[in-house]
């Protein structure tokens, strides 16, 4: 029997009895690893929420009530349970269904989470939302997958705590080690306070006071002398000494009592914190004997679990090969990472300089802040973050890095388009607000070659902020580095041509040489200029180098307004009034989730719609 064909939402979960779900969660293990293994994806952190997004689609109706995630790789799960079976063959496809809650997917997407620790404060909103519009829906907050290891969480715990907004955070505890109480006593109360006859006796308790007379008044005592009692016994969760109540932990894969408890802190009206112990991988052996490969993983044989090697050389992997050996030359190289150490090519060095790696987890600004304090008193701090990631420490660079010149490496991981993962990871914004940042110099090596070269530049010949960003995966065309550790000789030409420039800078120059290639064949002969630093940009080297039209094109991985073409497009006017410049970026919205080719030929700027847009560009110009 399929019951999982059959489910389209709320109403057919309700209907479903305990030997029903139990069946559900099987096929629903069984349908995302025959999929995920097609796509690729999240797959070990969707199969340790089955029990408890089962149970959470059940008591609440999504398409009303509001399940705001938190770490939205978790999502897979509720995206079946609410109607898109069918839309699974495209996950993470251009075209397709997105691998993370999407709002324009579904109305039972709350909100969009693809970054980490704010669904805590999106909730808080959405529940202050209802009170002051008489509205009537629940809102819950899931918490997953570390997102309890970023400050924002803890703001948002302390608002919503002294709120009195009716509210429900549950924390879906998987990897995250968080401090349990002791003893028999503590453990003792901590399961009778997860049982649904004790908390249902609670309430009918306060419901029989409240009709007495004076009754409300005699609840408040009696509970006030209960809860000091309890704590002269236990020491209080954090939670709980923020002013939630704090049911757990609880077996997140036991859905039936998840059920009756996710009733009962439905009902209680005030701020519930719901703490559910998760294993990763569940129910499929190669995840669970190996959660962090199957967290994101591309295509694998589900009966094996094999996943296919990749192929060669990655940005990532090469920056982790060259930590190792600058650590090797000066005893003051260190690393920061924000639980990323696989994602951004540490691992080797976390074996090799286990004191020099510091993980700070899910910690952005934190991380930010720590290295200017470590470059403050002379070590020489390498911070990896995603370009994606790096946009939650835009302050801590401004006041904490740059405003007193210290000398910390950002190694920029993931810059320009991710693919499969979307709008919501892509590292599109970087050039921007890196060049805001006085004092800030950045980087781009257009090869894993120039990578090695700037980075050792950046770490021991360089003395100030600096920023090297490259992009996921490996080299695609050129090779080769140019970097001679000058920052008066930025501008390299890569060739030559009488009719139009094209300027680019890191490996959107492969983008560029493939337009001047086309454009060749239809007679159009390019000038193919790349800039190696775009914190400075050597305009009278640009004029100098230029093609005889002075026909100008500037290619740009970024969204229109976050890279450099309205700067370089001022100051080449002041040198060179008739110059003629158009840019040709990302465009000005969001980019979509697909395969990076499918989303250059999306944007315009793979080689052949890039050489057919300048082509008609310059027939106009005639």
């Amino acid at each position: 029997m399929n019951i999982l064909e059959n489910i389209h939402g709320h109403n057919d979960l309700i209907a479903l009895n305990e030997e029903e779900r139990e069946l559900l969660c099987r096929q629903i293990r069984e349908f995302l690893v025959s999929k995920v293994s097609r796509t690729g994806g999240h797959l070990a952190s969707n199969l340790g929420v089955v029990e408890l997004t089962l149970a959470i689609e059940t008591v609440f109706d999504t398409s009303k009530d509001r399940l705001v995630f938190d770490v939205g790789h978790q999502s897979y799960v509720h995206k079946l349970l609410t109607g898109r079976q069918s839309e699974f063959d495209t996950l993470r496809q251009f075209g397709g269904m997105a691998g993370f809650p999407k709002p324009t997917e579904s109305n039972t997407d709350a909100f969009v989470a693809g970054h980490s620790s704010s669904s805590v404060s999106i909730a808080l909103g959405m529940a202050r939302a209802r009170t002051l519009t008489n509205s009537d829906y629940h809102v819950v907050a899931l918490l997953g997958d570390g997102a309890a290891t970023g400050g924002m969480v803890y703001e948002g715990l302390n608002d919503a705590a002294v709120s009195n907004e009716p509210l429900i955070v549950i924390l879906n505890d998987n990897e995250l080690s968080i401090d349990r109480n002791v003893g028999g006593m503590a453990s003792h109360l901590s399961k009778l306070r997860t049982k649904e006859k004790y908390l249902g006796m609670k309430e009918k308790y306060r419901k029989f006071l409240t009709r007495l007379p004076g009754g409300g008044f005699i609840f408040r005592v009696t509970r006030n002398i209960k809860d000091r009692v309890r704590r002269m016994l236990i020491p209080q969760t954090i939670f709980e000494s923020m002013g939630f109540t704090y049911l757990g932990p609880i077996d997140g894969h036991d859905t039936e009592n998840l059920i009756s408890l996710l009733k009962i802190a439905k009902d209680m009206k005030r701020p519930v914190l719901l703490h559910v112990m998760t294993q990763k991988g569940k129910g499929y052996a190669p995840a669970e004997e190996h959660p962090k490969l199957f967290h994101g993983v591309g295509k694998f044989n589900p009966k094996t679990g094999e996943v296919p090697g990749k192929g060669g050389e990655s940005f990532s992997d090469a920056f982790g090969k060259a930590m190792c050996a600058l650590a090797e030359k000066d005893s003051r190289v260190c690393a920061i990472t924000a639980a990323m150490p696989g994602g951004t090519g540490l691992l080797e060095f976390k074996k090799e300089f286990p004191d020099r790696l510091f993980d700070v987890g899910i910690a952005e600004e934190h991380a930010m802040s720590m290295a200017g304090g470590l470059a403050k008193q002379g070590m020489i701090p390498v911070i990896a973050l995603y370009s994606t990631f790096l946009q939650r420490a835009y302050d801590m660079i401004l006041q904490d890095i740059c405003m007193l010149k210290l000398h910390v490496v950002l190694a920029v991981d993931r810059a320009g388009l991710v693919g499969e993962d979307g709008e919501t990871h892509h590292g599109v914004f970087d050039v921007g607000f890196l060049r805001q940042a006085l004092g800030m110099t950045v980087l781009c090596p257009a090869s894993i070659a120039e990578l090695g070269d700037m980075l050792q530049w950046a770490a021991l010949s360089f003395d100030g902020p600096v920023a090297v960003r490259y992009p996921r995966g490996g080299d695609r065309g050129y090779t080769e580095s140019v970097w001679q550790g000058d920052l008066e000789k930025t501008l390299h030409c890569h060739r030559q041509g009488k009719d139009v420039t094209i300027i680019a800078y890191g490996t959107m120059i492969n983008n560029a040489l493939d337009t001047a290639q086309e454009l060749s064949a239809r007679g159009i002969q390019a000038t193919v200029l790349r800039l190696l630093c775009v914190s400075s940009l050597p305009v009278k080297e640009i004029v100098s180098n230029m093609s005889d039209s002075h026909n100008i094109v500037i290619m740009e991985e970024t969204c229109h307004g976050s890279g450099i073409c309205q700067d370089l497009s001022y100051e080449l006017h002041r040198i060179c009034p008739d110059c003629r410049i158009i840019g040709i970026d990302l465009g000005d919205g969001y980019v979509t989730h697909g395969a990076v080719d499918a989303l250059y030929r999306h944007c315009g700027l793979d080689g052949k719609t890039a050489a057919e847009h300048i082509q008609e560009v310059l027939q106009l110009e005639n």
